[in-house]
């Protein structure tokens, strides 16, 4: 069984391949950015969806929810590097890097909560499916992720840079499924959200992850109060910075400008592009 349902992008331009080319490895290609987004609307919808349905949305699950959208339109960014070519995942998974505090202080874990088919998941279908995701992690009750981790805490230090490198060849390289072995299938999608915003951060980049393959991570910040400006005048407004990281082996600006467009749209109109509330 494969560990993807992958197909390999047959068209590449020359600049893709000399991209590929120069960069060896995803320490060396990161392009960040940031992305302001005005955010009065997207908290009103955030207090009505809560009330039509008592559901505890989140500015997380807008911008999770509106990455799905952007991936969907943008599927060249939907993709991995294998072999120095590009591959094309055939569905929309992203992860949500979730805290687990359950051992005590000074033991703070990080892990990832996934959410499989985004993009073909209403707001609220996700809403819930990542309150169940995060919760069954927090406990501890994912038994995947919890082999992972076992498995990974078992490595000695001085091994752990090569076991990485051999675990990215056989999951993503050689595309094989090792969930038997105690690895979880596909645990970081292809794009990785965390909230800097919950540390109280308007600004922070995330650096890419080699042995992932996750080729965008994106980081939300706080919303902030602000002078903006509307019709020519300086009014105070509530913004937000999407910060973003990502590949530039073969994601680039005109991959970048369909992302931050569809965001940025569906994120400063939420009645509209989100689920209708009655």
């Amino acid at each position: 069984m494969a560990h993807l349902q992958l197909v390999q992008k047959k068209e590449v331009s020359s600049f893709r391949k000399m991209a590929i080319g120069t960069w060896r490895t995803a320490y060396d290609p990161t392009v960040y950015g940031t992305l302001s987004v005005r955010m009065e609307k997207a908290l009103q919808y955030i207090e009505k969806f809560r009330e039509v349905n008592g559901v505890r949305l989140t500015v997380t699950h807008l911008v999770a929810r509106a990455v799905a959208e952007a991936l969907r339109k943008c599927p060249d960014a939907n993709a991995i590097l294998r072999f120095n070519k590009i591959y094309l995942r055939q569905d929309v998974t992203i992860s949500v890097l979730v805290v687990q505090t359950d051992q005590g202080d000074g033991k703070v874990d990080l892990t990832a909560a996934k959410i499989e088919n985004a993009d073909k998941k209403s707001l609220k279908e996700m809403a819930a499916e990542m309150a169940a995701t995060v919760e069954k992690v927090r406990q501890r009750k994912d038994q995947a992720l919890e082999k992972g981790k076992s498995t990974v805490g078992m490595i000695p230090f001085m091994f752990m840079n090569l076991f990485l490198k051999v675990l990215h060849l056989l999951m993503y390289t050689f595309n094989l499924d090792l969930s038997g072995l105690g690895m979880p299938r596909d645990a970081f999608g292809g794009v990785t959200i965390t909230n800097v915003g919950s540390l109280g951060l308007d600004i922070a980049y995330v650096p890419l992850v080699p042995y992932t393959a996750v080729p965008i991570f994106i980081a939300p910040g706080a919303v902030s109060d602000e002078p903006v400006v509307e019709d020519g005048k300086v009014i105070p407004g509530k913004v937000m910075r999407i910060n973003a990281s990502f590949d530039h082996r073969f994601i680039d600006g005109a991959h970048a400008a369909v992302l931050a467009r569809t965001v940025k749209e569906m994120m400063e109109n939420p009645f509209e592009k989100f689920d209708k509330l009655s």
